[in-house]
């Protein structure tokens, strides 16, 4: 049997890289470039007949990384692989789960429903899972959602001295509090109330308790950053020192890391999203996760 070949789609190069290694797998990047108009021109120049191929794509910003996704979907049972996999390190619109207002979109159900007929199968790093409760209820091809909570712990417990870690708010408690116990730190979750796309409002905690720890916020995505900017002030009146900022994906949308970084004692997501604070990786846990869809 063929080694398994990995197909990185731009900016995908370094996870690949580390998957390739990992599985002992073939790595290929097709040609993706835009024709003067702005459409997508892709060509993937290898021989698939038979094989199982993996498309690696970590989908933060994901509108313009769509159709050539699904064109390089589409070329490659066009050129005869066997089996074809999508590896989405970041799985987006996994936000918007119900019509919260008349007349929206459900882009969750309806993002899945452009990438399900495309792929056999499906593995990602801890999607934003909150009313839909598992993957399977808007993918239907095979899924694996690994989760990056141990080795978030693990780095916790070989960096940060004394460690408090401090939840957003009461979904976060399940994975902040695997991390906790393998860094062997006490956990505080607050209280977050979202009121707008950029706004936060995080209650009033007593810190008094957990004075000397090393406060590290944990969330799963960055995004505006705003939910741990509030935390950070609320540390700031508390006494408190300065945190440890971990998120597994750093979307960091403009200017979220510069303004996390002025208040922060570091700044710290894995790489699902390429980012100079990359300092977790999941290559691994990805690469054990294609071992058990991988037909």
């Amino acid at each position: 049997m063929s080694r398994p070949l990995l197909i990185a789609l731009p900016n995908n190069e370094e996870i690949t890289a580390v998957l390739a290694r990992e599985m002992g797998a073939e790595v290929h990047a097709p040609e993706i470039r835009r024709f003067p108009d702005g459409e997508t021109y892709l060509r993937l120049d290898l021989d698939l007949h038979g094989r199982a191929a993996i498309l690696v794509c970590t989908l933060c910003r994901p509108d313009a990384k769509l159709l050539p996704l699904l064109f390089a979907a589409r070329t490659v049972h066009e050129l005869g692989a066997a089996s074809v996999g999508l590896v989405a390190p970041y799985l987006a619109y996994m936000r918007q789960d119900r019509r919260f207002h008349p007349g929206e979109a459900v882009t969750a159900k309806q993002f899945a429903s452009l990438l399900s007929p495309h792929f056999d199968w499906l593995v990602t790093v801890d999607p934003h899972l909150h009313r839909i409760h598992t993957l399977s209820t808007v993918y239907d091809i095979p899924n694996k959602a690994t989760h990056a909570a141990p080795l978030i712990g693990r780095w916790i417990a070989a960096n940060v001295h004394q460690p408090l870690l401090v939840g957003p708010d009461s979904e976060s408690v399940q994975w902040v509090g695997e991390a906790a116990r393998l860094a062997d730190a006490p956990v505080v979750t607050l209280r977050k109330t979202r009121v707008g796309d950029k706004s936060v409002a995080i209650g009033e905690t007593d810190f008094s308790p957990w004075r000397g720890r090393t406060p590290v916020l944990v969330d799963d995505i960055i995004s505006t950053g705003q939910t741990m900017l509030e935390t950070m002030e609320l540390l700031d009146r508390a006494g408190m020192p300065r945190p440890v900022c971990i998120g597994v994906h750093g979307i960091f949308a403009r200017g979220a890391f510069d303004a996390l970084s002025r208040g922060a004692a570091r700044v710290i997501t894995t790489n699902t999203i390429p980012h100079r604070s990359n300092a977790i990786d999941v290559g691994p846990l990805m690469a054990a996760a294609i071992s058990e869809v991988l037909p």
